[in-house]
């Protein structure tokens, strides 16, 4: 895909809107309201080669034009994301919980990519893989767009190794370590993923490592909420996890009870250099807070 027209501005990338076809102004407004009219006369609207569209422009089916949205109000997330590691290709952070890795439904400015690319002053900033909002821990960013793709394929095919730590309940009649193997089956507008029926496609080696309840989780696979899952299905639900084994309706504001579990350390062949690779969070289950830093 081509680079969109209009630059990264206050951490966030412009909105494409695929068009049906015909008069712009007309179709905009129809779609998105009296906003996205207003933005269209005052020039602050440009199709694929970065030229404004006005209240004349009539554009083909399958034509987009680019415009900067505009940011609902967020609750701040109060804490910071320590750097880990920092060089020309890839940025390390220590993500904090509560802080969703990009930009997704009501969380938009306060998202770890668009914090970062303000913070260190990298528009092209991406995350090569994602760590769920309430998930603290190693989080790997490329700085060009050129880069995105030798890392994310990395963890697309399952050749970065990750380790995570969480905190659960202690039951002597549940033998570990053990392998946990599910089919899981995330769909949309549902909040808990479910395992069903079928060949599994997910795969997580479960092992108590302290006798107050410290777990190590090693996903053979990265299905989303898999190892709060997984844990769930062994009667050791995570501490501080709203969705599982039931729902419980928390505050967006309420940053009392974080998720014990954390994104301790990832390890791969880096696909530039070839050199090995590996980053390990400064936290602690219960969470604890580290300095930032380059790395």
């Amino acid at each position: 895909m081509r680079p969109a027209p209009l630059p990264v501005r206050d951490g966030l990338g412009p909105a494409r809107v695929r068009l049906h076809g015909g008069p712009v102004l007309a179709e905009l407004t129809a779609r998105f309201g009296e906003p996205a009219r207003a933005k269209v006369l005052t020039g602050e609207v440009v199709d694929a080669d970065g030229v404004a569209v006005d209240d004349a422009t009539v554009l083909p089916a399958g034509s987009s034009v680019y415009l900067y949205r505009d940011l609902p109000e967020e609750v701040p997330v109060p804490f910071e994301i320590p750097v880990l590691h920092r060089d020309a290709d890839i940025v390390v952070v220590d993500k904090p919980h509560f802080l969703a890795t990009m930009p997704r439904g009501r969380h938009v400015a306060q998202t770890a990519l668009v914090r970062l690319r303000v913070q260190l002053d990298l528009p092209e900033l991406s995350p090569a893989h994602r760590l769920d909002r309430l998930t603290a821990g190693v989080l790997l960013f490329t700085t060009r767009r050129e880069l995105r793709g030798a890392y994310q394929t990395l963890f697309a095919r399952g050749v970065v190794h990750k380790t995570y730590l969480a905190r659960a309940a202690v039951d002597p009649a549940c033998a570990l370590p053990r392998v946990v193997r599910s089919r899981i089956v995330k769909r949309r507008g549902h909040l808990q993923a479910v395992s069903e029926p079928g060949a599994p496609n997910a795969e997580t080696l479960v092992e108590l490592v302290s006798p107050d309840g410290v777990y190590r989780l090693t996903p053979g696979t990265g299905r989303t909420h898999q190892l709060r899952l997984h844990m769930a299905s062994l009667g050791l639900p995570i501490y501080g996890d709203p969705l599982y084994p039931s729902v419980i309706d928390v505050p967006v504001d309420d940053f009392s009870t974080p998720l014990q579990l954390l994104a301790q350390r990832i390890a791969f062949d880096d696909p530039i250099s070839g050199a090995r690779r590996e980053f390990v969070s400064c936290r602690r289950l219960p969470q604890e807070f580290c300095g930032g830093g380059d790395g």
